[in-house]
């Protein structure tokens, strides 16, 4: 600007064609047109030696100042090439004012060589603000306190603002209007640009509700049944939420889907520290029976319920003898059934397992008979969060019970298979 106002004192520039016009015996728009090509000549080395200045020198040292400092915002600035986006503003500041005088013959040059370099500007306003972003980005997510949070949401609502106010900067430039009577048109374009921007809209008031109730975080384990997801969030952001399933695909649902849909989040349970076990073995209810005195004898060696047993005999003993309970007949009183005994013992053997929490109900119960059998379902809540240790267990509680069922004269119910029917057939 200051090497502008200075040409822009000398008031010899009109002496100085006519005198070039004579030494040179050249007419008057030709010596013009030689000093214009000296005046781009001089402006192309004024403005290439600001850039060296401001890309060389200035970037150099801010490298050092930088690399010396002890913060890391400064750092990831300069990563993501925010100064050199700024340090390119020189050059065109310092064309952008000696135009009017070096183009001082040429308005019609003048404005268009003002209006690429407005736009050149603008355009790199708006790269240096994305590159912000983009470090405020990495920043954030370097703090622990927004790691879990759609900061990235947030981030991508201000890069579309920063496009649309760019783009609107622009038509205000290359149409001549005014940026105001822009905005006003643009008004009438409000239910287009509701359509367009439909996802983006709900995203943003999806974001800020799971943002606000904490409905999720980067980390959580969800599943989302109408998008078969089923895994831990990876990532949230504006239109999306990627989710990496337990088989390692990837799913993304809309951000929105988790305000409008169902969907279960399994961080209460992780927090928690306890993860709940609930299946059913299917008895054939045709095996259940009244234990007999051989049933009982076998059934007292099984250790886990030998107190049970002997506990149990002895309050159905008292209370026959008090009631008179005439126990020729087995239905008669109180009496233990098979299906009882091993109820108990499925009991105490989940609870002999020492990676189950006694702090949470464990039950044994019977659920409502089906077509399958007496489903009988086992209640209980394990130590083990994570997906290989709580299958683990699972899988070792009902091994066991399902080759125990045996041992207490009852059957599960399977569908009749092959070997069923053969088996009928040689009887």
């Amino acid at each position: 600007m200051l090497i502008a106002e200075w040409f822009m004192n000398i008031e010899e520039l009109d002496f100085v064609t006519d005198r070039l016009a004579r030494l040179l015996h050249l007419s008057p728009e030709v010596a013009d047109f030689v000093i214009l090509l000296i005046d781009l000549g001089i402006l192309f080395v004024i403005t290439g030696f600001a850039y060296l200045i401001s890309k060389r020198l200035l970037l150099r040292v801010l490298h050092r100042i930088v690399s010396r400092s002890e913060t890391q915002f400064d750092d990831i600035l300069l990563e993501k090439r925010v100064f050199n986006g700024l340090a390119n503003l020189v050059p065109a500041i310092i064309a952008y004012y000696s135009l009017p005088l070096l183009l001082r013959n040429y308005a019609f040059m003048t404005k268009v060589v003002e209006a690429s370099i407005k736009i050149y500007v603008v355009v790199l306003i708006v790269s240096v603000v994305h590159r912000f972003l983009r470090a405020l980005e990495v920043i954030f997510m370097g703090i622990e306190k927004y790691k879990d949070k759609p900061v990235k949401s947030y981030l991508q609502v201000a890069a579309i603002i920063n496009y649309i106010g760019g783009g609107i900067v622009l038509i205000s430039i290359i149409t001549g209007s005014d940026f105001n009577s822009i905005l006003l048109k643009l008004g009438a374009l409000t239910a287009v640009l509701l359509l367009v921007f439909k996802d983006t809209i709900l995203g943003l008031v999806a974001s800020i509700q799971i943002s606000a109730n904490e409905l999720l975080k980067v980390g959580d384990w969800v599943t989302v049944d109408k998008y078969g997801a089923d895994g831990e969030v990876i990532e949230i952001n504006l239109t999306t939420v990627k989710i990496r399933n337990w088989d390692k695909t990837i799913t993304t649902v809309p951000t929105y889907a988790f305000i409008s849909d169902s969907f279960k989040n399994w961080r209460g349970m992780q927090s928690a520290g306890v993860r709940r076990i609930k299946r059913s073995l299917y008895i054939n209810m045709n095996t259940v029976k009244i234990c007999n005195q051989e049933m009982i004898e076998r059934f007292k060696r099984f250790q886990l319920i030998t107190p049970y047993i002997e506990e149990r005999l002895r309050l159905i003993e008292e209370y026959n003898k008090a009631n008179n309970i005439d126990t020729s007949h087995p239905i008669n009183g109180r009496q233990m059934t098979n299906l009882g005994v091993f109820r108990q013992y499925a009991l105490a053997y989940i609870r002999s397992k020492p990676d189950i929490s006694t702090a949470e109900p464990i039950l044994v119960r019977h659920m409502q008979p089906t077509e399958n059998g007496l489903p009988l379902e086992i209640y209980c809540f394990t130590t083990h969060t994570a997906l290989l240790e709580y299958e683990t267990l699972q899988a070792d509680i009902f091994d066991h019970l399902i080759a125990a069922v045996r041992y207490f004269d009852l059957e599960l119910f399977q569908n009749p298979t092959g070997t069923d029917f053969r088996s009928l057939a040689r009887s």
